[in-house]
């Protein structure tokens, strides 16, 4: 019978310690101080200076959606009104640039989204974010590297004059189609980013300042046309809404990816030289200069061909072609070839970065987290990428599979905002530190140890806490009073973080509610009620109290501060929901299966050989004085 007890007991505590790890959270800098102390070639190159972030800003998204998305949009969403929907989804853009700018001055090292994730929510929600977001890139790169040979073959006056070498062949007996240009641009590209970051972001420059002047040629000599025969189209008798505000806001949800790139200059966070400065403002100017160019053109466009004659496919080249200007078609080709070159690299450039810091932290094996000596860039996580992509691109029209990258970007943008409320009202009050420092923080003269007969110390949780300090002075919780109750610190914690699952539970409602039109409607009324009442509890719970004083110290301090919180964050959390709801059921089931395999790699993988296994936790009042005395640099 005692036999039984024991086998449950130990099977109970096997359960609660495969939870207790998707919970563990990482410090800050811990991969930093990592490599610093035991591998000096890990650290990436510390080249990049504002100008070099606003190339791989505006490069990353600037892309072929600016000169094929417009017609779509127009035609089927929006009418005149595209420069609306345009500006629209650049303010729902900026609510997570926001947020980026916060955490990636604040956090600025490798991994973007996966990084914040892991310090502010956990092993498990990073693994995730990091997983897809690998998905992201991989499928991203290959998808604008097949659309690179399509807009090269009209400069050479189309498909038939291409160097056979170059051009897309169909394999007999199969239904595929092969395109030899797509991986061969992917290599270019893969050895141009192997050479060094600054050399490779000043070629994005330069390709990207070629592609802003075709879109600035567009706007002047279109703005020219329009003034000339008055606008045109924008005289029409259905209005300027002719599918209603409703669809002024589809086409928003639609181009809403067009600005997705500003996560390329956040992922590379760790090679800036001044990133609490640069960093926020290499995010938010290139996000304002790519609205501002989307806005333009469209207003142009639609001002020369009225929204229902556009041409879905080549909606610019053909606008100028309808007032006479043929040759405007092969600089506008040029503008396209040239963003697509931009993209490609925008998609190409973080991956590597993300498998680094995920190698770092022991999640993936420590091959991806080389980094070259002379040339201080993560080169064969940047080769394993460019091959992966090149040969999908090669091979698959991986054009159906464009969903999957929205899933990556959609749920990174969210767990970003979540990050933001987790660090203004709980952010983490305990430190990581190695197992082999227990022995000597235990014997020091300030501290005394709880007896703990369980081999599992890596974890996070109150009840397996190696450290009890001696309470002090400095120690004493302070006190809020609200309305007449008193609201000591830990319930003060306690209070934020059910507000913030009760904001997250309520936000998902609210969007599912709104997207599910096969539900009966008493039912979605019903989940519309919930959730704005949870979502309206959570915000004022977490209006009404203070924020953690903890925020100020943790990180890194003077770089940039997300304004309006908690209500911003909360926004971008539905907005984000709301476009992963209406994803699509095939997109959900294709990476789901993903998801799957990420599930897999991490508990026979990951789990085992994560940096935090053997890892135990001491509070952040004592974290400092453990460093000294121990000689062990926690930053």
């Amino acid at each position: 019978m005692g036999f039984m007890v024991d086998t449950q007991k130990e099977a109970g505590e096997h359960q609660w310690s495969c939870i207790r790890n998707l919970v563990r959270r990482k410090q800050v800098d811990s991969s930093n101080g990592k490599a610093e102390s035991h591998h000096n070639h890990h650290q990436l190159a510390k080249a990049l200076t504002f100008p070099h972030l606003i190339a791989v800003g505006v490069g990353s998204t600037i892309g072929a959606g600016v000169y094929i998305l417009v017609g779509t949009v127009a035609r089927e969403h929006s009418g005149p009104a595209l420069a609306f929907s345009f500006l629209i989804a650049g303010v729902s853009a900026a609510l997570s640039a926001f947020c980026y700018a916060e955490l990636s001055s604040r956090f600025p090292s490798a991994g973007s989204a996966y990084h914040y994730s892991y310090i502010c929510i956990g092993e498990g929600v990073a693994w995730l974010i990091g997983w897809a977001l690998i998905l992201e890139y991989t499928i991203g790169g290959s998808t604008v590297a097949r659309g690179i040979s399509p807009n090269l073959a009209m400069i050479f006056g189309g498909e038939d004059c291409l160097p056979a070498i170059l051009a897309r062949h169909q394999i007999p007996g199969l239904d595929i189609v092969v395109d030899p240009c797509a991986a061969v641009l992917v290599f270019i590209v893969t050895g141009l980013l192997c050479i060094g970051v600054k050399e490779s972001t000043f070629a994005q420059g330069i390709i990207t300042t070629v592609n802003v002047f075709v879109m600035i040629f567009v706007i002047v000599a279109g703005s020219y046309l329009c003034f000339k025969t008055g606008w045109a189209g924008y005289q029409l008798p259905s209005g300027y809404f002719p599918y209603g505000v409703d669809g002024m806001l589809a086409g928003s949800a639609t181009v809403f990816f067009a600005y997705i790139g500003f996560d390329s200059v956040a992922s590379m966070a760790e090679e800036v030289k001044n990133p609490q400065r640069d960093l926020p403002l290499g995010i938010g100017l290139s996000l304002l200069l790519c609205c501002l160019l989307y806005m333009m053109v469209s207003v142009v466009i639609v001002g020369l061909v009225p929204y229902y004659a556009m041409d879905p496919d080549t909606p610019i080249s053909s606008a100028f072609a309808t007032h006479g200007i043929q040759w405007a078609a092969y600089l506008i080709a040029l503008g396209a070839v040239m963003a697509l070159c931009s993209t490609l690299m925008g998609s190409i450039l973080p991956q590597p970065r993300i498998l680094m810091a995920m190698a770092r932290d022991g999640l993936l094996p420590s091959f991806f987290s080389d980094v070259n000596q002379r040339t201080q860039v993560p080169v064969k996580g940047t080769i394993s990428t460019g091959f992966c992509a090149a040969l999908l691109a090669f091979f698959m029209d991986v054009s159906q599979l464009a969903g999957m990258v929205s899933v990556g970007t959609l749920v990174a943008f969210t767990m970003v905002a979540i990050s933001v409320l987790i660090l203004r009202y709980v952010p983490p009050d305990e430190v990581p530190l190695p197992s082999s420092l227990q022995e000597r923080i235990c014997s020091a003269p300030f501290l005394r140890c709880e007896e703990n007969s369980s081999s599992h110390v890596g974890t996070s949780i109150s009840t397996k806490q190696p450290l009890l300090c001696e309470p002090d002075d400095s120690t004493v919780e302070k006190k809020e009073v609200r309305w007449g109750w008193v609201l000591s610190k830990e319930n003060r914690r306690k209070f934020a973080g059910w507000s913030i699952m009760f904001i997250c539970i309520g936000n998902f409602l609210i969007s599912y509610a709104a997207s599910s039109l096969l539900l009966p409607g008493l039912l979605r009324y019903s989940l519309c009620g919930v959730g704005g009442l949870l979502l309206l509890s959570g915000l004022i719970v977490l209006s009404c109290i203070d924020q953690d004083d903890a925020r100020h110290s943790f990180g890194h301090s003077g770089g940039f501060i997300c304004p309006l919180v908690p209500l911003l964050p909360i926004l971008c959390i539905l907005i984000n929901m709301y476009l992963l709801v209406n994803l699509g059921a095939g997109t959900w089931a294709r990476v789901s299966v993903w998801l799957f395999i990420g599930v897999l790699v991490y508990v026979f993988y990951g789990r085992r050989h994560s940096s935090l296994a053997n890892a135990f936790y001491v509070t952040t009042a004592h974290a400092d004085e453990i460093g000294r005395s121990s000689g062990y640099s926690l930053a």
